[in-house]
């Protein structure tokens, strides 16, 4: 079934998945995880309120209980879940995807994913094959209060002193815009932080730099030290430095650092897109990284796997031990901003911290159409080792392969005919060359960059 990826089941509402789909999901999933109740949220897509009702009536049909959480930011729900002890949660929600988008991510106990591999597919068959036949005694509805104020708290138990930093917020229209004064206070200025599903003033995905254009140009006019941004459902994070630059995601992750390694010997989580300059910083710190495959569903096993103290992608998600090994996009920017203010009051700016760290030429995510996928990763591989012998070879997630002054890594996409590649290198001249002879095997090969 189109909608159900890798990580969660997502796509264009009315055409990828519909109501009846909907209502087999909530059906089938209470015994897939074997709950007797579901915890439920939501963000503020017009299409959630349908969803909601069709995956409300599917679960209490099966003869199981429905919790709602009502309107919730996506670490919300994985809060609720592990710290209530819930054995099922559902996020209705399309993260950073445009409006007439909608999913669902499912978790089990713990706030442990549900991905394709860990329950997906298999919910996917139930869905496809399997009978809806309702219990002869049918489940309840119920709200569930406090959690937003309990979450609140949470977080602010981390929060230090910003009132010296000047701080721009741009909600994006969605989830965060639930809980981002109440717990960054009134100090910063806030932009599109009104829940608009429609996304009415830019795309709810800050990875594309146009998505910060309004929040660069707030920053420079008015001079703050930072610009914090979130995705459609609050789970992702990125930044703007007082000079009105993006910050790539995978540089946050050793900025992090300076909160939870200083000496200590801890495992940091990263993927295997993340600079060789992050790897130093982050080992300068003490800290043991360990490199892993990306999405977040994989991070957060790995991350209880290897008890790392936390973890980043170059996506902006960011995980924490303290958290449950989840990701929150606002323990992150909370945890940077206490960064960043310590670092003013010593008279030193974010700027100069992200130039410490990023040290290398980084292409940044490029994606390559194929229809053979497998066949031009060979090719590549093949070229690059029969010209040197690599320094590593990390061989999942597609693979990754160093050289003493470049690395590159080639990941095939799970749902669409492209490659994904990073390259990095010790200066511009020696990119521009990988890059250009990495383009000529992919185009000889019938490819084309997308």
């Amino acid at each position: 079934m189109k909608a159900f990826k890798a990580y969660d089941i997502r796509g264009v509402w009315g055409r990828d998945f519909d109501g009846d789909t909907v209502y087999r999901i909530g059906f089938h999933l209470p015994a897939l995880l074997e709950a007797e109740r579901v915890l439920v949220g939501y963000d503020c897509r017009e299409s959630t309120p349908e969803i909601f009702d069709e995956l409300s009536r599917g679960i209490m049909d099966s003869g199981a209980g429905v919790v709602e959480m009502g309107f919730a930011t996506t670490p919300m729900v994985y809060y609720a879940t592990a710290a209530r002890g819930f054995d099922a949660s559902v996020q209705i929600t399309a993260s950073h995807n445009s409006r007439e988008y909608n999913g669902l991510k499912i978790s089990r106990t713990g706030s442990l994913p549900v991905g394709y591999d860990t329950g997906l597919k298999q919910l996917e068959e139930m869905v496809m094959s399997r009978p809806v036949q309702p219990a002869a005694f049918r489940g309840d509805r119920v709200r569930i209060p406090g959690i937003r104020e309990e979450y609140v708290s949470f977080l602010t138990g981390f929060l230090e002193d910003l009132s010296r930093l000047r701080i721009a917020v741009d909600c994006s229209n969605g989830m965060a815009s639930l809980i981002a004064g109440d717990v960054l206070g009134k100090g910063p200025r806030f932009i599109f932080d009104t829940m608009d599903g429609r996304f009415p003033n830019h795309q709810p995905n800050p990875l594309d730099e146009e998505n910060t254009r309004q929040l660069k140009q707030l920053v420079l006019e008015e001079g703050m030290d930072v610009g914090v941004i979130f995705d459609g459902d609050g789970d992702r994070v990125m930044f703007i430095d007082e000079r009105g630059r993006f910050v790539r995601p995978d540089i946050m992750t050793a900025v992090l650092g300076l909160h939870y390694l200083s000496g200590a010997a801890e495992r940091v989580l990263h993927d295997i897109r993340t600079s060789r300059g992050v790897i130093e910083f982050i080992e300068r710190m003490g800290g043991r990284p360990f490199m892993w495959k990306v999405g977040h569903s994989h991070a957060k096993m790995k991350m209880r796997e290897i008890g790392a103290v936390y973890g980043g992608e170059l996506a902006g998600h960011y995980y924490f031990r303290d958290f449950y090994s989840c990701d929150s996009g606002m323990l992150a920017a909370v945890l940077a901003l206490n960064i960043l203010a310590e670092r003013k009051e010593g008279g030193k700016g974010f700027a100069d911290l992200v130039d410490s760290v990023n040290l290398y030429a980084n292409s940044g995510e490029i994606n390559f159409r194929t229809d053979d996928k497998a066949s031009v990763m060979e090719a590549l591989r093949i070229h690059f080792s029969s010209i040197e012998e690599p320094s590593a070879y990390y061989d999942f997630d597609g693979y990754r392969m160093e050289f003493p002054n470049w690395w590159f890594n080639v990941r095939p996409s799970n749902t669409e005919p492209y490659l994904r590649l990073v390259v990095e290198a010790a200066d511009h001249g020696i990119l521009s060359a990988r890059l250009a002879e990495i383009r000529g095997i992919v185009l000889e090969k019938g490819g084309s960059e997308a």
